[in-house]
């Protein structure tokens, strides 16, 4: 081998260390950063000798793929679970204390005691402050159900902002894909960028990719709508301030396309979007009804009915129409939106109010009727039958999604069943798209992310590379003392 040749080779080694070097180190320092994909210098040989041709980049197409919908399928899943986890704590948490089931109870067994003691004034204040209970349990739970739907309503208002943010984000990271790859340059930071961004959105609404020349990227919903194809598509929502049992949700478009909510408690849902379309429009609503179908019950189980022409009107429990006027006895098989929301103890029976609790036992709450005709302190007839009412099976409307010939406190009970239910099984739901998110993290990682113990060994490999080179070097150098010393 010549001088000259040994030099270049000397040369080439330090250039190809040099950018090992610095690809190494630049792992090195991103090592706990999670959007980085690992580059890698490849060194070819010739002729000429070894050099460095480019610095790849560890990408993993199908693996990104799978990650993101795991992430969306998470995200979504999870979502949901935090909108039930709010709903059960309206009913008072584990124990659900403070459902109207568990005060439907006490009602029962408090008009229990007023039927073996009609004659006492402090057993129908227990009866009536009861009631009282039930009626409040449920003006609170119906409140408490809208204000979950209005919070997520907002959480919808703020995603679609953020989303709509995250994609003006995208298409300034993907031109500077593109830019960088038609000029022939190494769009890995770039690359970097847009798939951290392309991370945020899956989490906010699932979506498919779709690769293009020179690096370029469009995105899809799981179900074909275009949310970016070299621009972004607009994300619209109209959000609304307040909420009531009549108040309807406005819709989430992408590129003018209805966003659908997700279905069911192993959601549907690609994404937090879909999911709080779901708590909002299906979750909420049904519970709602739920609770409008107890209350529409007892103002009809505890009606009263008398006069001339006969009719029958609200006794113990009265409610008021959603514009405000008091409403009848409901004779519908249909749900009463808001119903439980409106409903209350009749101030006729309630003593600090001026009513008389004694005309719950004599069936004269109304003014209608009265059936103790004789003002038997021992009478006890209204009391047994509003009380054997209680317990009877009723037909409720099948669209509140519980079943329907129970008694109004099984019914009850079983409103608390339904959401338990649905709870746990959204639960089980979150603990396997959970792990099958950790496994899809773990084989991009494993992919694409650095390992220390590797790179620190390459470091060591590329330190001999550079000692080899330094020893042909000197090689050189003491061959040319040798050649200028002959010469002289």
């Amino acid at each position: 081998m010549s001088l000259t040749s040994a030099l270049n080779t000397a040369q080439s080694i330090f250039n190809n260390t040099g950018t090992q070097s610095s690809v190494v180190s630049n792992n090195i320092s991103n090592s706990s950063n999670s959007d980085y994909v690992r580059r890698q210098a490849i060194i070819s040989t010739s002729l000429d000798g070894a050099q460095v041709v480019k610095i790849s980049r560890a990408q993993e197409d199908a693996l990104m793929r799978q990650w993101l919908k795991a992430s969306a399928q998470d995200s979504g899943q999870q979502t949901l679970l935090s909108g039930l986890a709010d709903l059960k704590s309206i009913l008072g948490g584990n124990d659900y204390e403070t459902s109207p089931a568990n005060y439907l109870t006490t009602f029962q067994e408090k008009l229990q005691a007023f039927r073996t003691s009609p004659s006492s004034t402090i057993a129908a204040q227990s009866a009536v402050t009861a009631a009282q209970d039930v009626a409040n349990s449920l003006n609170d739970a119906s409140n408490s159900v809208q204000a979950v739907r209005q919070d997520a309503d907002q959480n919808i208002a703020t995603q679609v902002s953020t989303l709509n943010t995250l994609l003006g984000q995208f298409k300034t990271a993907n031109d500077a894909v593109k830019g960088i790859t038609a000029t022939g340059g190494n769009p890995a930071d770039a690359l970097d960028e847009r798939d951290k961004i392309l991370k945020q959105i899956s989490s906010i609404v699932g979506v498919k990719t779709a690769d293009r020349a020179n690096g370029d990227m469009a995105l899809y919903t799981t179900d074909g709508t275009v949310v970016f194809d070299t621009i972004p598509r607009s994300v619209t929502f109209v959000s609304q301030d307040t909420y009531t049992p009549q108040t309807s949700g406005n819709g989430v478009y992408i590129d003018g396309v209805a966003l659908p909510g997700g279905e069911g408690s192993t959601s549907t849902s690609q994404g937090s979007l879909q999911a709080l379309l779901q708590i909002r429009d299906e979750v909420a609503p049904t519970m709602q009804a739920q609770l409008d179908e107890i209350a529409k019950s007892l103002v009809t189980t505890f009606s009263e009915t008398g006069g001339a022409p006969t009719t029958t009107e609200p006794g113990l429990f009265v409610w008021k129409t959603s514009t405000g006027i008091d409403g009848t006895t409901p004779t519908t098989t249909d749900v009463i939106n808001g119903i439980a929301g409106t409903i209350t103890v009749n101030t006729a029976v309630i003593t600090s109010q001026g009513g008389d609790p004694m005309k719950l036992r004599d069936g004269s709450i109304t003014g209608l009727t009265n059936l103790n005709t004789d003002g038997a302190a021992g009478f006890s007839d209204n009391l047994d039958a509003l009380y054997a009412a209680l317990g009877s099976a009723q037909t409720f409307s099948s669209d509140a999604g519980i079943s329907s010939n129970v008694s109004v406190i099984s019914y009850a009970q079983n409103s608390v069943g339904w959401l338990e239910q649905y709870r746990s099984d959204a639960s089980t739901a979150s603990e396997n798209t959970s792990a099958a998110l950790s496994r899809s993290t773990e084989a991009y990682s494993n992919e694409t992310g650095v390992n220390l113990d590797e790179e620190l060994t390459l470091l060591l490999d590329i330190e001999q590379s550079y000692k080899a080179a330094t020893k042909i070097l000197n090689a050189v150098d003491e061959m040319l003392k040798s050649l200028l010393d002959i010469a002289s």
